[in-house]
């Protein structure tokens, strides 16, 4: 799984980076056809936004989340990634 991080208004430090990389591991368990994460980091004003792309195999998923705190607005994207990628699952073994 490759993640590309990028960053509006707000720089991305080493902790972030990792923080992101732990946090989509999580995702990597429930579903290992993940090909490519593009998640975007933005600040405006008092709202800090967290944004997602996850291309898996067959489908593209995104989520959006933000919060007053980084690293929440984070946890909710994983969380709200994480229920659209178990759905996937769930079509996929299916048919």
């Amino acid at each position: 799984m490759q993640i590309n991080l990028t960053g509006h208004h707000v720089e991305i430090t080493e902790s972030l980076r990792e923080y992101v990389t732990i946090k989509f591991s999580k995702l990597e368990r429930h579903f290992d056809q993940i090909h490519n994460v593009h998640v975007v980091l933005n600040v405006e004003k008092q709202q800090q936004k967290a944004e997602a792309k996850v291309s898996l195999n067959g489908a593209e998923v995104f989520a959006a989340a933000d919060h007053a705190d980084m690293y929440h607005a984070i946890d909710a994207l994983i969380d709200k990634l994480d229920r659209q990628v178990i759905k996937h699952k769930e079509k996929l073994s299916k048919h």
